[in-house]
């Protein structure tokens, strides 16, 4: 099942790329909430890279699937709380969820110097929607510069999660907003390539506007069920 699964998913992102001109589009897979031999099942038919909303429920998982699958790529997708930022640090190899500086400095001050730089996003509330997380985006620049400033993060692009629709197509105007501050941002950061926005319901849209990388759940490992 997780090899179909997989094979699907991964054959409508390239058909959604190739319909909208787009160069091949990353899958990030949503595994919170998922079981490690769920995450397993999926790395053994090829997947490489997950995505968490829990800092220690990913260090459990990551640690369970060290010896049978190593070189797992971990992205941190949730909001990130500032005690929970050393953890982070060290189990993660992306950050998609950084919105305020107390995060940069924590995360910049806690990654291991044995590793390599940390990946970071800057998560964007585009749409200012009330009690979301994401800065602004007239703070985006501030912050970027912040990141760029630390030898220990490596900038690479933007996350977003729009205003849930019913109807996905009017969550298209949230997208070419996040495409918009994301071309911006590449023009003043060498480094920048990763704009990560859609999910199971909207990522044909989101690629056709720009993303470089989905963040799919519910196609991959059905409905969850917490």
């Amino acid at each position: 099942m997780s090899n179909d699964r997989l094979r699907d998913v991964t054959q409508r992102i390239l058909n959604a790329a190739d319909a909208a001109g787009r160069p091949p589009t990353r899958l990030l897979a949503v595994s919170k909430t998922q079981p490690a031999d769920a995450v397993a099942a999926l790395a053994t038919a090829g997947q490489r890279a997950f995505g968490e909303n829990y800092v220690q429920e990913a260090a459990a998982k990551r640690e369970a699937l060290a010896g049978t699958h190593p070189g797992l790529e971990w992205h941190l997708i949730g909001h990130l709380q500032s005690n929970k930022a050393a953890l982070a640090a060290e189990v993660f190899d992306w950050v998609q969820s950084i919105d305020r500086p107390s995060l940069v400095d924590a995360l910049a001050r806690h990654r291991p110097t044995t590793r390599g730089p940390l990946n970071v996003l800057v998560q964007v509330n585009a749409e200012g929607e009330t009690g979301k997380a994401g800065c602004r985006p007239e703070d985006l620049p501030a912050l970027a510069r912040r990141i760029a400033a630390e030898p220990r993060l490596l900038l690479r692009g933007l996350m977003s999660i729009p205003v849930p629709h019913a109807d996905p197509e009017q969550r298209r105007p949230a997208f070419q907003h996040m495409r918009q501050l994301f071309e911006a941002l590449a023009a003043d950061h060498a480094h920048v390539d990763t704009l990560s926005m859609g999910m199971s319901d909207d990522f044909p849209i989101a690629i056709a506007e720009g993303a470089t990388l989905v963040r799919i759940g519910t196609a991959l490992f059905g409905a969850r069920t917490r």
